[in-house]
């Protein structure tokens, strides 16, 4: 049995597949999801979706949005999504020490927490990168 993932950003499909199984970033912790899930919608965090197909894992980095499971029908709307091998490992690692020296000179709660999320998104698509190497 499998179950049937869409994920979707505002400006296109990253995902339209069948699998067996995934793993979500939720506001209150992880999710696994296999064939038969009880039916439910939950909030996505900024983190990671580990998707197997067959014996196979494979990562995505999803920077927040929601998730409906029913039917085993899985859709994921999210503000953007990539595939963690479609990340360029030095880009996102630059990226990372961007953000780290970003927040570091922070001043005001406004830059705090625009800095702290674009940390958060940062660190996301690096460990979705070394997830799959």
């Amino acid at each position: 049995m499998t179950l049937n993932l869409c994920v979707l950003t505002p400006n296109r499909i990253v995902w339209d597949s069948e699998v067996k199984e995934i793993i979500l970033s939720t506001n209150s912790g992880q999710i696994g999801v296999l064939p038969n899930h009880a039916p439910i919608a939950t909030a996505l965090d900024i983190g990671i979706l580990r998707i197997r197909l067959k014996d196979q894992w494979l990562t995505m980095a999803l920077m927040g949005g929601f998730a409906r499971i029913g039917n085993n029908e899985i859709t994921v709307l999210v503000n953007d999504a990539e595939k963690g091998s479609d990340i360029d490992p030095q880009e996102a690692q630059q990226t990372l020490e961007i953000a780290e020296a970003n927040l570091k000179k922070a001043e005001g709660k406004r830059q705090i927490i625009e800095a702290n999320l674009a940390l958060r998104r940062a660190r996301t698509r690096v460990e979705a990168v070394n997830a799959i190497s």
